[in-house]
């Protein structure tokens, strides 16, 4: 599948945005890729949003139409993730998985929280660095369950199907077998990143134990479910944008060339303030 992107603006603009394109045709990376890469249902489509290391919180713009790729805003400013030692950035290939839904309307039965109203967050965990935009086909090897403000904010583990570690990794146990660690500090990272920002630490349901494979595919199928209940009008969309170029059983589909979406732009980003570079110190950060 020859997925491309088409970039508008300045990256680290507020009108940066990167829309994603199949064979020259703007997609929703939301709606019109699929979430399976195989009819076996093992590898999946993933939407790569931040590259590992960077701080920029890039991600799916639920809102506007075909859903590209743009930088998260608070009170009128761009957000990045802050530093905390010994972290940099974001510790992996962070993105989503396309036609998931976590529904909001839905309070999970173990985790007692409602859905967070985002695509499914997933962390993959390969060694090459991706680029916002990218579609990756992964395996998903499991599960965490964050807590993020009362609700349920998945985190799937997957690895890039072609990475050189991906034969070996199977399930989560494989994952702190061969990257010994990594699972500790990304535990660690979402418990403390938004410290800095003065927010409270978050926090974890299953004491913050990363659940297997067999766990996480369950949680992907149910984000599936909720998506299709979403896109067939069975679910209110509360402002979410469900235009799509590509599915025949959506109400909102509509004809490619009647979305006028920018031309594309290569342009050089805007230097990030280097207050971004700081170190942040939380006490107690290391977990058990």
């Amino acid at each position: 599948m020859a997925y491309t992107t088409r970039k508008v603006a300045a990256p680290h603009t507020l009108e940066h945005r990167v829309y994603i394109e199949k064979d020259g045709v703007p997609v929703s990376p939301f709606h019109d890729i699929p979430l399976y890469a195989n009819a076996q249902q093992t590898i999946l489509n993933m939407i790569v949003e931040v590259p590992r290391w960077t701080n920029a919180k890039m991600e799916i713009s639920k809102e506007e139409t075909l859903n590209p790729i743009k930088q998260d805003i608070k009170k009128g400013k761009l957000r990045f993730v802050r530093n905390c030692f010994p972290h940099k950035g974001y510790l992996w290939n962070y993105g989503a998985f396309p036609q998931t839904w976590e529904d909001p309307n839905v309070v999970h039965p173990e985790t007692k929280a409602k859905g967070d109203n985002d695509p499914l967050d997933v962390c993959e965990i390969g060694e090459l660095v991706a680029k916002t935009g990218e579609v990756k086909q992964v395996k998903v090897l499991g599960i965490m369950a964050l807590l993020d403000e009362e609700e349920t904010d998945w985190k799937v583990i997957v690895i890039d199907v072609n990475d050189p570690l991906a034969p070996k990794l199977n399930d989560v146990e494989d994952v702190e077998r061969h990257l010994p660690g990594l699972l500790r500090a990304t535990n660690e990272w979402f418990r403390i990143y938004k410290i800095p920002d003065g927010k409270p630490e978050n926090q974890f349901a299953f004491s913050g134990e990363a659940k297997n494979k067999k766990y996480a595919m369950d949680i992907v199928r149910e984000c599936a479910e909720a998506w299709e209940r979403l896109i067939t009008g069975k679910t209110a969309p509360n402002g979410l944008a469900l235009t799509n170029t590509t599915l025949s059983h959506s109400a909102d589909t509509v004809n490619p060339s009647s979305v006028k979406i920018p031309e594309g732009e290569h342009i050089a980003p805007e230097p990030i303030d280097p207050s971004i570079d700081k170190w942040f110190f939380i006490s107690g950060a290391p977990s058990g």
